[in-house]
């Protein structure tokens, strides 16, 4: 099975297929405090495989993260979007921003597009995101796409993350938070 990976467009960000060129922005993320909060820092040779997870997702599952370029500039901030791997409790919307593109609203943004496109095109009913505790900023974002916390989830390599419950497509069908800006 091959999956055409769709691109999708903000006001300032285009969302599009990971592939090799997002290797050493991939490589300085893992190899920053940054990576802590996301399973932690690896070196190129884990980085690399981590990307042909990322492409792969998208080939197992019809759907995951794409990378994330800032039009302005065209460089890549980071990797945001739908994941659901083995072991996981439910389909989640993940956000990894690149250093020097947090405090923009990028997150909020691309993982808005992300929702709108697994509730609309996948008719997904709801999702989660999970949080590292220690990661105020993005339980901040997910609160700002209007996310209640949700009980606990057990990781074996993460430790215990925060669950956090994104409002239902049929909420924001009938117009809550942004209604599917």
């Amino acid at each position: 099975m091959t999956v055409a990976i769709p691109t999708l467009e903000t006001d300032r960000l285009i969302l599009r297929a990971p592939a090799q060129a997002d290797f050493t922005a991939l490589c300085a993320f893992y190899a920053s405090e940054r990576a802590d909060f996301v399973g932690g820092q690896m070196d190129a040779e884990q980085v690399w495989r981590h990307l042909a997870l990322e492409i792969g997702h998208w080939q197992m599952l019809g759907y995951g993260r794409w990378a994330v370029d800032e039009k302005s500039s065209g460089q890549c901030a980071g990797i945001i979007g739908l994941w659901n791997p083995h072991g996981w409790p439910e389909a989640e919307i993940g956000w990894d921003l690149f250093q020097g593109f947090s405090g923009k609203g990028y997150a909020t943004e691309a993982a808005i597009a992300a929702r709108n496109y697994a509730y609309v095109t996948l008719g997904w009913p709801t999702a989660i995101s999970l949080v590292d505790p220690a990661n105020h900023a993005s339980a901040a974002v997910a609160q700002r796409m209007g996310a209640k916390q949700d009980g606990s989830f057990a990781h074996p390599r993460m430790g215990k993350l925060q669950i956090w419950r994104h409002q239902g497509a049929d909420d924001l069908a009938a117009g809550g938070m942004e209604a599917c800006a």
